[in-house]
């Protein structure tokens, strides 16, 4: 057997706009450029865009949907995962993930980032929540996975 592969939740709403979608598309592909695994929530959105960069590097993604069918899931999820949990898969996206990127968002991407810091999860935020010193802030996509991996060189 090899040695398991990183899992990187990359959060973020399902609604963006185009910069935000460049910038999750980057992560993504970056992301799999490294050979982790880019969890998301499966659907539109940040979630879609950093799926999408992942496939364009050979990456493998996995979507935690919130419904029940996995038909769902973005054209770019390898691995769709329907929960029927709706808004509570939050906490399964949250604790499936090793760290977690967050890429801007909404109350949902609030939701995963407060059950990530109380998992005691490593949060790495992109023009995203500012919450105290619990989310490590970073400017750019490039950052954001130079932490990813000075993150799992320690963990």
């Amino acid at each position: 057997m090899g040695m398991a592969r990183r899992i990187v939740g990359v959060i973020g709403a399902g609604e963006c706009d185009e910069t935000v979608s460049v910038m999750a598309e980057e992560v993504g592909r970056r992301l799999a450029e490294h050979h982790y695994v880019v969890l998301t929530g499966g659907r539109t959105g940040v979630m879609e865009a950093a799926s999408r960069g992942a496939k364009q590097a050979g990456g493998l993604t996995v979507g935690i949907l919130p419904g029940n069918d996995p038909q769902d899931a973005n054209p770019h999820v390898d691995i769709p995962i329907a929960t029927g949990l709706q808004d509570a898969r939050n906490a399964i996206v949250a604790r499936a993930s090793e760290i977690l990127i967050a890429i801007a968002g909404e109350y949902g991407t609030l939701s995963e980032i407060a059950l990530a810091l109380k998992m005691g999860r490593r949060v790495i935020g992109l023009g995203t929540w500012h919450i105290a010193k619990a989310v490590q802030v970073v400017e750019t996509p490039q950052q954001a996975v130079a932490d990813v991996i000075r993150y799992f060189e320690t963990h």
